[in-house]
């Protein structure tokens, strides 16, 4: 039988989650809190959940019994749909703790049983366990070292399914390359669908936190690379992989931190 995770006592009014919905601080996922938009303005509008409509249908109705593990969670927006879908555990985890305050408020007045650590992707190998479903929306291309990231997740913690977004620039076309070339041919890199990262010295967008953006090429490599095969690619930034494993590296192990 499910748990409350509110007390009588924890009655939440439209007034009381708006005020405390304001002290909370700017938000930036859009959460809808008993009728409270906890980002009315985005500037993306209803953002996540228009972006959520265009993929949902990829990720499995039922999730029952699986464990999730949100990466760079936020607001918990993505966590609360996977709860809602009935996963018998998920653990949302970010670095800022703003957030995280903000999610443990949401989950409490959606009644949610959702757990919430302050964590980066860097420390991911501290949780000790794998999970069914990884969520790595939002986060690739804010990271100085993209691609260790992902090594670190098929390492440490998924079992099975990710789900994988990056905002991505350049061409949307993909050609399919190789196993090798000469050292003196260098055409394939004037080709637009050759895999390639743009590299954000100073700031985008305002924000100093983005590094990298990948056209799409790349990130359909980057995912292979990492050991994650695409099983979908339900909109254009988005991509549903599975686990597999992969070979011993040439150059040595691929991860800073292997598990063995």
């Amino acid at each position: 039988m499910r748990t409350s995770l509110m007390s009588p006592d924890d009655v939440w009014t439209q007034e009381a989650i708006r005020h405390k919905v304001e002290k909370l601080g700017t938000w930036f996922h859009n959460i809808d809190l008993k009728g409270v938009q906890t980002a009315p303005h985005h500037f993306l509008g209803d953002y996540p959940r228009l972006k959520w409509e265009c993929f949902r249908e990829a990720i499995p109705r039922d999730l029952t019994g699986m464990s999730v593990l949100d990466i760079g969670c936020n607001a918990g927006f993505y966590s609360f749909e996977m709860k809602k879908r009935g996963a018998a555990r998920v653990l949302g985890m970010d670095w800022d703790e703003d957030y995280l305050k903000q999610a443990r408020f949401a989950a409490q007045v959606l009644d949610l049983n959702v757990e919430f650590q302050k964590l980066s992707v860097w420390q991911i190998a501290e949780l000790r366990e794998k999970f069914d479903l990884v969520i790595f929306m939002g986060v690739f291309y804010h990271l100085r070292h993209p691609l260790l990231a992902l090594d670190l997740i098929h390492e440490h913690v998924a079992k099975d399914l990710l789900l994988f977004q990056s905002l991505q620039r350049g061409p949307t076309t993909v050609t399919s390359m190789a196993e090798d070339y000469g050292f003196q041919d260098s055409s394939i890199f004037e080709d637009p669908g050759c895999p390639r990262m743009y590299f954000i010295e100073h700031s985008y967008s305002g924000d100093p936190t983005n590094w990298w953006f990948p056209n799409q090429a790349c990130v359909e490599a980057m995912l292979r690379s990492a050991g994650f095969s695409i099983e979908s690619h339900p909109e254009q930034e988005v991509y549903l992989c599975r686990w597999q494993q992969l070979p011993a590296a040439p150059d040595g192990p691929r991860v800073a931190y292997p598990s063995k």
